[in-house]
């Protein structure tokens, strides 16, 4: 999991019972609790993978964090897609091939004016999209879920990302179009 506080927000130091060091590190106390931090409790998840539909969710969010002043948490479910690797005569070995896009995901986001004024920080997740950002959901006890809408020819067999979570959260959804 890879966490970054966002430019221009403000983090309590860390000290006694106040989890997380500077630059988004956990502290010892964090790590050993597994609690996040609190200033992102009760805040907003939103899902964020640098489509079109992820940014309109994103400044929507953002808006509602700001609105609501709380914490805004941005995750991104990195694609680890499994690669073929055939060496002579032997069966195929499936390697995990990391998805980088996290990275260039976070800078752009450290580098983006709207985010200014939010506390704001980036997960990284690998899995299934709706019950990652659903768990983060549930970890940060969320007030709400912001995603976008799914377009294309897997959303439609396979069902959108955010008509899943509609169904299956536990707490408010929004998506946006």
């Amino acid at each position: 999991m890879t966490g970054r506080l966002g430019p221009g927000a403000e983090r309590p130091e860390a000290g006694p019972g106040v989890p997380g060091g500077a630059h988004g590190e956990p502290s010892a106390q964090e790590t050993e609790t597994g609690a996040p931090d609190p200033v992102f409790q009760h805040g907003v998840v939103v899902g964020f993978d640098g489509s079109l539909s992820s940014e309109r969710a994103l400044a929507y969010a953002v808006g509602m964090a700001r609105r609501s002043q709380c914490g805004l948490v941005i995750v991104h479910v990195a694609n680890r897609l499994p690669a073929t690797v055939w060496a002579g005569c032997e069966p195929p070995v499936f390697v995990d091939l990391p998805d980088h896009r996290t990275e260039v995901l976070g800078l752009e986001l450290a580098c983006a004016d709207f985010l200014s004024g939010v506390p704001w920080i980036l997960i990284e997740r690998g899995g299934d999209i709706c019950h990652e950002i659903e768990e983060v959901g549930r970890e940060y006890a969320a007030d709400a879920i912001v995603v976008g809408t799914t377009h294309g020819l897997l959303g439609k067999i396979f069902g959108s990302v955010s008509g899943r979570l509609a169904r299956r959260a536990n707490r408010p959804v929004i998506v946006i179009p």
